[in-house]
């Protein structure tokens, strides 16, 4: 029996500085195969080589991913600026609506760092170019050198509704993740709930209210070691869960 797709946003690259990729991390298609027990396929975040349409027939559902370049402001009506960093128009024009289809649809998704931020936008929120700039709060940003695991390493606590979504897939309503993020939530976009927060306020999780399917997203990486760690590995099950649901009765 074949297993349901999760398609995995890929990110654009340049393999040697010229050799132009789309390509997704090794532990995104680890924690989907080994965790939600689903098919990885790598989507090319491009309009000009996928629909979106085409991809809610091929792909059960969704890990919206981490990546370097952010959110173009102008998708929630403000200028760029040096802050904002690098950008990637063309993921912008397959994510945001992509975001906005599964929300009608009840198809899943689960997004990640960059991800939880696209949710945001898509449903109509802002974001701040840079956490770390603004009164009070800690640097999110991974460590600039060190090893993979000193980079991914935990770093600080999320707090969760009592009773809410994460609350219930967790069983807890505080855990420790790790931080690897220079923007945020500065205002929720309609129906975003935001259920878990940072020591220093910075929205971490959240959810798409009233929507039919699974949309939870996360400000950190639970990519990292999703097989064994307390937090990653229940939320990629019940991403995988979801998605099983979803093409059982598609």
């Amino acid at each position: 029996m074949s297993r349901p797709i999760v398609g995995i946003i890929g990110n654009s690259y340049l393999l040697n500085d010229q050799y132009p990729t789309h390509a997704g991390g090794t532990m995104n298609s680890a924690a989907v195969s080994e965790v939600s027990g689903c098919m990885p396929m790598i989507v090319p975040s491009d309009p000009r080589y996928v629909s979106v349409g085409e991809l809610l027939e091929v792909c059960d559902g969704f890990l919206l991913t981490g990546g370097r370049p952010n959110v173009h402001p102008e998708e929630y009506g403000e200028p760029p600026t040096m802050a904002h960093g690098e950008f990637d128009r063309c993921r912008d024009a397959i994510t945001l609506p992509l975001v906005r289809a599964c929300v009608e649809r009840g198809q899943p998704f689960f997004g990640i760092c960059r991800g939880f931020q696209e949710v945001n936008v898509a449903m109509g929120g802002t974001l701040y170019p840079e956490i770390r700039e603004l009164p009070g709060r800690m640097n999110h940003r991974m460590p600039p050198d060190g090893t993979l695991e000193e980079k991914f390493a935990i770093r600080h606590r999320v707090h969760f509704t009592d009773g809410g979504r994460f609350h219930d897939v967790l069983g807890a309503t505080e855990v420790m993740t790790n931080t690897l993020h220079g923007q945020g939530i500065k205002s929720p976009g309609a129906r975003v709930v935001v259920e878990g927060t940072a020591d220093d306020g910075t929205p971490e999780a959240v959810h798409i209210r009233d929507a039919p399917g699974f949309t939870l997203s996360v400000q950190w990486h639970p990519e990292w070691q999703a097989a064994t760690d307390p937090v990653s590995r229940p939320l990629f099950e019940a991403f995988g869960n979801a998605v099983r649901d979803w093409a059982a009765g598609k």
